[in-house]
């Protein structure tokens, strides 16, 4: 692993995480997962599963830490873990395609929903959150929307990172298609 990737990986996870925690919880302490984008954002940049792995863990530890979801840090770990492998085989999957940026686009808007009903699922049916609200209501009420911040966030933000990473001298898979 590359000094150069893990300070440009810490860097996402940061900026994720800055974001995550200024942003308002919508229903029973839920709040869109900017984490998720810039794991997301990582993950593209950086598709291997050592870094998969990192970001990952990461995302999900810090995720977990500031949730204002009851009983939130282990569903946070099991579904950033999840997510970012099936993010990864899709990736790879879809190799020659998943540098087009609206594939990208389509894929954590997937990324998000497959993220929202694992971490729905772990904290609902394994740990028995008891949050007074039904599986179905979250879905619907924080996670459809969440998608759409989601979305709209790649879409502002993966342009510059790729940019940035292009002029530097990093090794990506951006890179390496150039």
């Amino acid at each position: 692993m590359n000094t150069k990737n893990l300070v440009l990986m810490a860097l996402l996870v940061g900026i994720g995480a800055a974001l995550y925690v200024v942003t308002p919880g919508m229903i029973n302490g839920m709040k869109p997962d900017f984490m998720l984008t810039m794991m997301f954002i990582g993950i593209l940049l950086f598709p291997t599963v050592k870094e998969t792995f990192l970001l990952s863990l990461a995302t999900g530890v810090l995720s977990g830490l500031f949730t204002t979801f009851p009983a939130g840090l282990v569903p946070n770990i099991i579904d950033k873990a999840v997510t970012g492998f099936v993010f990864l085989a899709a990736v790879f999957i879809l190799k020659k395609i998943a540098n087009n940026f609206a594939v990208s686009a389509v894929l954590v808007g997937l990324g998000t929903i497959l993220s929202g009903t694992v971490f729905l699922a772990v904290a609902l049916f394994v740990f028995n959150a008891n949050v007074g609200a039904t599986f179905a209501m979250l879905f619907i009420g924080v996670v459809l929307p969440a998608v759409a911040f989601n979305v709209v966030a790649f879409a502002i933000i993966y342009p510059i990172v790729a940019k940035l990473v292009k002029r530097s001298k990093f090794v990506t898979a951006i890179s390496q298609i150039s």
